[in-house]
């Protein structure tokens, strides 16, 4: 991913350097391990571990690769470098080159979600900061884009709230389907080499043992892994769509905060762009594109063939950075973020007292008016108020049929904005406790 949208720890993670370092402490620990139970001489694995400190050089590795046109087999001849051709030997013994590849991808992964993790927490940290704060911040709520019935600011936060730590618990089992490691061996039969050696390597790695596998550990956990953040990416996307709805300069309620500084159109000074959140929008296009990639993934030949090899060296990296990058910046907008109550009630009150129209529908049918009756009698009040902005609260007061069935303090009664937040409390302990 280009460095406008990288943060330095998750970058870190899938740096050639990482990779490498990780290639390395599988194949030291698979030595010890096998020194362990006498397959290897002791001082075989020693001197194997001698490299620890070892800054391994990536272009030398490469310059190798060009030639021997194969990955692994250029960072083991370059580790041999370091540790001594004689003393080296035995590195590797019985493995695959999958067992280093698969078992490194899913300790980078594993890393990546732990970052991806602490920055959820970031997020719904924000966002329960928010809720509380306009928990009682009453705004109208919107179906199809339309002024429904009120609802409060806090609401708003509230599900998106919800909806992450959704997320949260759909990223923590994710990780927990990725830490898996396999050195089993070609074909995954352990024919070379003792499980007990995966069991270490996976050990000291905090992986689990994969069941079973194959030359490859199985794709479904790589598969439901990128999903994950696929939804995750689609859950922020959500947040940026209201957000950049309510910074249109016709609504208004809420917006990006503005530095001091800030430029919003290099042609039009007066322009204060959703800049961050239209973003947003676009980076989780570029999470969700490698949900369908790592699906098809999932079908490989047989024991092994590396049609995913390709597509992970990119998905891999872009996806967990992208996403890393994505819930930070969402977290800050979150945090910054301008709220407008009183735009909020303008807006509300752009068609005076419309919202208040279902209420009066169920008064009208629990006063005994037929429901198709009630609709009507509602309805043609309510469309004038559409069409000629007048107050639907003195448009029903003047209807004789409303009147007679309601009567004016009925009506009046109906109008009573805290009727629509008097459940905020209990919606409040159901996502946030008591």
């Amino acid at each position: 991913m280009i460095p406008r949208y990288s943060r330095p720890d998750m970058v870190a993670i899938w740096s050639p350097e990482s990779k490498f370092r990780i290639w390395y402490e599988i194949e030291a620990h698979a030595c010890e391990a096998m020194a362990n139970i006498g397959v290897i001489p002791r001082e075989n694995a020693d001197a194997v571990w001698k490299a620890k400190d070892v800054e391994f050089d990536v272009a030398r590795i490469d310059e190798i690769e060009a030639v021997t046109k194969h990955d692994v087999i250029a960072f083991l001849t370059h580790l041999a470098e370091h540790v001594g051709s004689e003393e080296a030997r035995f590195v590797h013994q019985g493995m695959t080159s999958s067992d280093v590849l698969d078992t490194c991808l899913n300790v980078q992964l594993v890393r990546s979600a732990d970052i991806l993790i602490k920055d959820m927490d970031g997020l719904l940290a924000a966002l329960k900061k928010r809720a509380i704060e306009h928990k009682d911040t009453v705004r109208v709520g919107r179906s199809h884009g339309i002024h429904a019935e009120p609802t409060t600011m806090g609401l708003t936060f509230a599900r998106f709230y919800a909806e992450m730590d959704r997320n949260l618990a759909r990223l923590k089992l994710a990780r927990e389907e990725i830490a898996t490691g396999a050195i089993s061996g070609a074909v995954g039969t352990f024919a070379n080499i003792d499980p007990a050696i995966e069991e270490h390597v996976c050990e000291q790695l905090g992986l689990s043992p994969e069941p079973i596998s194959t030359q490859v550990i199985p794709r479904d956990r790589h598969a439901m892994f990128f999903a994950t953040l696929g939804v995750i990416a689609s859950s922020i996307e959500n947040v940026a769509t209201e957000i950049r709805h309510m910074q249109r300069t016709e609504v208004l309620e809420g917006a990006e905060f503005f530095s001091m500084g800030q430029k919003g159109s290099s042609a039009m000074p007066h322009k204060k762009n959703p800049v961050l959140t239209e973003n947003l929008t676009g980076l989780a296009r570029l999470v969700r594109s490698a949900v369908v990639p790592a699906l098809e993934n999932v079908a490989l030949w047989h024991e092994r063939d590396i049609s995913h090899s390709s597509v992970e060296r990119a998905i891999g990296p872009d996806a967990c950075v992208t996403l890393d990058f994505a819930l930070a910046r969402l977290t800050g907008v979150i945090d910054k973020m301008l709220v407008y109550p009183q735009n909020m009630l303008d807006n509300m009150n752009k068609f005076p007292g419309l919202v208040m129209s279902q209420r009066v529908l169920l008064a009208l049918t629990q006063a005994g008016v037929s429901r198709e009756d009630a609709y009507s009698m509602v309805q043609r009040n309510a469309l004038k108020v559409w069409e000629e902005r007048l107050d639907f609260r003195d448009l029903l007061l003047a209807d004789a049929e409303v009147v007679t069935a309601l009567g004016e303090d009925g009506v009046n009664e109906k109008f009573d904005m805290g009727y629509h937040t008097k459940h905020v409390d209990t919606i409040f302990e159901r996502v946030f406790g008591e």
